[in-house]
């Protein structure tokens, strides 16, 4: 085979080349130096130990702001950990167990600055079968609670439950009224369990984005373990 019958060098073999060869810069540095490339950001021509400093900065511009975005969220989360306890706090401080309703969605709207709010709970002691806040559930409602193993958090689309907000909890084309909701599942033991439902708490705000379905749902499963918790004493 001749010469001419070779196939091109592809920039992939120099790559390979130079992965495979380190000593070559040891032997011709004066490469290093010549080689020159256009920075993307002074549009000057710079040497490649410029370009790699460059390429560095860069690249510890974005390690920061990771690092700024994770402090943020570490500073969101444990604030919202001191409202979740706060608002336990004031749930055990509740003596009579038909005011502990109220309690959960008055905790809601302050400690947690949520628009509008609701709850129902079913199967209740004697006692409170007449209370508000253990009527107008029907069978479908009751069954979607049963069926949610997490918080619901998405758009109003009608949901029965969102009639229970003042208002009706419409969602209104201007965009004013419900227009994202979360509900919460409220049972005996974990809010994953497959427990039959003895409640369920609405959360809705104006915002479409405030209650949004890629949202993490972890303090919302851990406040309707402790909402269940508190009212159990109605059963």
């Amino acid at each position: 085979m001749n010469s001419s019958q070779l196939p091109p060098i592809t920039e992939e073999d120099i790559v390979e080349f130079l992965a495979h060869t380190p000593g070559f810069f040891e032997r011709h540095a004066e490469v290093l130096a010549s080689v020159q490339f256009t920075s993307p950001h002074s549009h000057r021509a710079v040497s490649l130990q410029e370009r790699q400093a460059e390429m560095l900065r860069e690249k510890i511009k974005v390690l920061e702001q990771r690092v700024m975005e994770m402090v943020r969220n570490s500073n969101e989360n444990a604030a919202i950990a001191q409202k979740v306890h706060e608002w336990s706090c004031a749930l055990q401080r509740v003596t009579a167990p038909a005011d502990l309703p109220d309690a959960v969605v008055q905790g809601m709207l302050q400690q947690f600055d949520v628009p509008q709010a609701a709850i129902r709970v079913w199967d209740v002691a004697a006692p409170y079968a007449h209370a508000a806040f253990a009527q107008g559930v029907g069978g479908d409602v009751r069954a979607f609670a049963t069926s949610l193993t997490m918080p619901f958090c998405g758009p109003n689309l009608g949901f029965e439950p969102a009639g229970w907000l003042p208002g009706g909890g419409l969602a209104h084309a201007d965009g004013s009224g419900a227009q994202s909701l979360a509900l919460l599942p409220l049972r005996k033991g974990p809010a994953n369990s497959a427990t039959p439902a003895f409640g369920l708490l609405v959360l809705a705000s104006h915002d479409p984005q405030r209650f949004d379905a890629t949202m993490g749902t972890d303090f919302l499963s851990r406040m309707a373990e402790l909402a269940s918790a508190a009212l159990a004493r109605l059963r």
